[in-house]
């Protein structure tokens, strides 16, 4: 049975941040540090979702849009009078069955009877007429980020938000806590690599919300490409959430946003790991530690004790032995590590994962290779990674080589950022 015809078979105001808000106006929560996070849409959920009471809206979302309680917000809306006209369903769909690079399809949701709209690979125009047919004049948008550029929720937000200016709706964005902190890291995208894990010249870690990413769209890039601003954009704040904040501090429960990221230690991991999807080795789907477990067929545990010879801060590294059941290597027995956090705050995973490119090809030259499509490419946003690691660059050479970009990126976020 496909995905679709097993959904259908399953039978106070709260503080907004408006799009010309100064920024020394909207930085910080309440004042509070860690442990008592509240999401915006726990916020809106307790005055009974008034704020949209007369709203035609369509809420753009996934499983993990939902309250401390755990019950979805399209539930949430429908109980209390507020019924959603349309849901729009990202990459691995509105209820999250669909694998890597899926989605649903549109259906009937059983449970609210919402029609849902796919908008996963869509261009905003034609999302923009979905929009159009479901009639809708606000776009509430609420999917819990993982923190990097290539994770494609940050993308379907830009996409929403174009299609929100082709259309003339509002967009309402219900802020929550970014799991790996606001300091960003790592490249930024050259516009020549744009692709569907990466559309604009963002941080690969870009240490922002999607609230605050909203801002830095529209200021920065909707212009331009949308040919103006969203008509009215409002974030509903995170409260008792700060820029230094990594998911365990928020007090709040891991809900998977996608299935392959299904723990807050797969978040920590992803934004630098994933980039060995754009190599031949296994970066762990088909196992039970996505993005953790790295390997392929020949290796073995020199690569462990090389890696953990480089001392590199809050990781250690076991030699590791698994099998996947899908994705890369089915079904044969691959050799690697497993990467173990020793200390979250210390632990940087993009420097990581460079020092674990470099010594893969310096340890197991005759396994280490790149995809031939050179996806590494598009995850890193140039080719310069590969190149450098090609000819036998150092850690320090690869990762110094983005610290101009990255700066320039640091300052033009700042006037974006809403909490400290």
């Amino acid at each position: 049975m496909d995905r679709r015809n097993f959904l259908m078979a399953s039978a106070m105001a709260a503080p907004f941040v408006t799009a010309g808000a100064a920024a020394a106006e909207t930085r910080g929560g309440d004042g509070h540090h860690g442990g008592g996070t509240t999401p915006g849409a726990d916020q809106l959920a307790a005055a009974g979702w008034a704020r949209f009471k007369g709203r035609k809206v369509g809420v753009l979302t996934n499983p993990t849009g939902v309250l401390r309680d755990q019950t979805h917000i399209v539930d949430s809306m429908v109980a209390a009078g507020v019924k959603p006209t349309a849901v729009f369903g990202p990459e691995h769909g509105f209820r999250g069955t669909a694998q890597a690079g899926g989605s649903e399809g549109n259906y009937l949701d059983p449970r609210s009877q919402v029609p849902v709209y796919d908008t996963y690979t869509l261009t905003a125009a034609r999302i923009a007429d979905q929009f159009t047919k479901a009639g809708i004049d606000l776009l509430v948008f609420d999917i819990a980020d993982a923190g990097a550029r290539f994770y494609t929720y940050i993308w379907s937000l830009y996409n929403a938000m174009h299609a929100a200016v082709l259309t003339g709706i509002d967009v309402a964005v219900l802020d929550r806590p970014n799991p790996v902190g606001g300091k960003p890291y790592g490249p930024v995208l050259d516009p020549a690599f744009s692709s569907g894990v990466g559309r604009k010249p963002i941080a690969q870690q870009h240490g922002m919300t999607m609230g605050e990413l909203a801002r830095l769209y529209n200021g920065e890039y909707l212009p331009a490409e949308a040919g103006g601003k969203v008509r009215n954009l409002e974030v509903v704040k995170v409260r008792g959430w700060r820029r230094d904040d990594l998911f365990s501090d928020t007090g709040l429960e891991w809900v998977m946003p996608s299935p392959n990221v299904p723990t807050p230690q797969t978040a920590l991991v992803y934004p630098g790991l994933c980039l060995f999807e754009g190599t031949v080795l296994s970066e762990g789907r088909g196992t039970t530690r996505p993005f953790e477990i790295i390997g392929a067929p020949g290796m073995d545990w020199r690569w462990a004790e090389a890696l953990n010879q480089a001392k590199l801060p809050g990781v250690r590294f076991r030699e590791a032995y698994f099998v996947p059941t899908f994705n890369k290597w089915v079904n044969q027995t691959c050799g690697g590590v497993q990467v173990h956090i020793t200390d979250e705050r210390r632990f940087q995973p993009i420097r990581t994962a460079v020092t674990m490119l470099v010594t893969a090809k310096q340890v197991h030259p005759d396994v280490f290779a790149w995809r031939s499509d050179n996806y590494i490419d598009k995850l890193s946003g140039s080719a310069r990674l590969r190149t450098m690691v090609d000819a036998g660059a150092s850690v320090d050479e690869v990762t110094g080589a983005w610290r101009a970009e990255l700066g320039a990126f640091a300052k033009l976020r700042e006037k974006y950022l809403i909490y400290r």
